[in-house]
């Protein structure tokens, strides 16, 4: 029988707080009283996130992946392909404690006849740069998809497996932020989506896995796959 939820978290050199962060996730599902499974994906880290993990490496309600470096999207795309099999709801997450786990109860509670209950990062203290970059991909969904979702790359969603499962199959697995495109392609299906305010409180420990010119370059690849890449959808499935 599946579980109620899966949470993906793909972590990256984030030795100063993955332990704290998967600890309060942890706790934060567990007063829910749901039946959850923790992916913990470590894309190659090069500091001490590794052996920070391994002190989960025995609750059964954890599973440790870690992997040479693919990159950020590819292992999003790699947890859900393994997500979707375990749970009725898929939760992405990531590892830098940005977004505090305190809003995820309103999330789970809400999710009733929606198909994807999606964040809206308010208070948000990441940098110009990214901002610009996330404005960009919105223009790009509401235009080349479809409008309706505000925060279309928000690393705080909350998906029904089953439509997550069929996007997953019709994206490539190098793709460098699935999210949007994921956003893109539930939005152009009309399905019922619920937004929800979080605070993005900034980063506190380590630094972004991405330099800046790299980012800029990553965001061009980005914006010519969301292009190439129309998953679709049937309305109203689940």
């Amino acid at each position: 029988m599946p579980a109620d939820l899966a949470l993906v978290m793909p972590v990256y050199n984030e030795s100063g707080c993955v332990a704290r962060v998967v600890d309060s996730w942890r706790g934060s599902l567990g007063n829910l009283g749901i039946s959850f499974r923790m992916i913990v994906l470590d894309d190659g880290s090069t500091d001490d996130t590794a052996a920070q993990l391994e002190q989960f490496r025995s609750d059964q309600a954890i599973e440790i992946i870690h992997q040479t470096n693919i990159g950020h999207g590819p292992t999003i795309l790699r947890g859900y392909g393994r997500a979707v099999n375990l749970a009725e709801w898929v939760f992405q997450c990531d590892s830098d404690d940005e977004i505090s786990p305190r809003f995820f109860p309103t999330f789970w509670q809400r999710r009733g006849q929606y198909d994807t209950v999606l964040g809206i990062r308010e208070r948000d203290k990441r940098s110009a740069g990214r901002r610009i970059i996330s404005g960009v991909a919105r223009l790009t969904v509401r235009f080349f998809f479809a409008p309706g979702v505000r925060d279309v790359n928000v690393p705080y969603r909350l998906t029904r497996a089953s439509l997550l499962r069929d996007l997953v199959a019709q994206i490539p697995p190098d793709t460098f932020a699935p999210n949007v495109i994921i956003s893109g392609a539930l939005a152009r299906a009309g399905l019922p989506i619920l937004q929800i305010p979080v605070h993005c409180e900034g980063r506190r420990t380590g630094s972004p896995s991405i330099a800046k010119l790299k980012l800029w370059k990553s965001a061009v690849i980005s914006f010519r796959q969301t292009l190439a890449c129309r998953p679709t959808l049937q309305k109203g499935k689940q």
